[in-house]
């Protein structure tokens, strides 16, 4: 499965973005997809994952100003991101894979990531 995420770029405080993932290759093969996050010296975190029946996912920090969505007919995965701030630069990866339930996931593939600067 190929991954391929866009929709980063410098947004101002209180802003919003949409970022997204085209999938290509073996989709079938996958049943969840989500975003990880990586700020500048820190470590990656998980910021959404949803299934292919639409199943959502977000860590408790991250309830609120992240909507993860998918068009199956397109094989895109989408993040919006609303109220943008500082803390929330990161390099913003896409991965998929598949679980026997999305409590249970783990990537088995990534994309290459798109980066979100948020600066006034």
């Amino acid at each position: 499965v190929q991954l391929q995420a866009s929709g980063g770029g410098l947004v101002h405080p209180g802003g919003s973005l949409r970022l997204s993932c085209a999938a290509s290759g073996s989709v079938l093969s996958v049943n969840v997809y989500g975003w990880y996050r990586q700020a500048p010296g820190k470590r990656r975190e998980q910021v959404a994952l949803i299934s292919t029946t639409d199943n959502t996912r977000y860590p408790d920090p991250m309830k609120g100003r992240f909507t993860i969505s998918r068009d199956s007919a397109k094989n895109t995965m989408y993040l919006q991101i609303n109220n943008l701030q500082p803390e929330d630069t990161a390099v913003y990866y896409c991965n998929a894979g598949f679980a026997f339930g999305i409590d249970h996931y783990f990537p088995d593939y990534w994309g290459q990531g798109t980066l979100v600067t948020v600066s006034s």
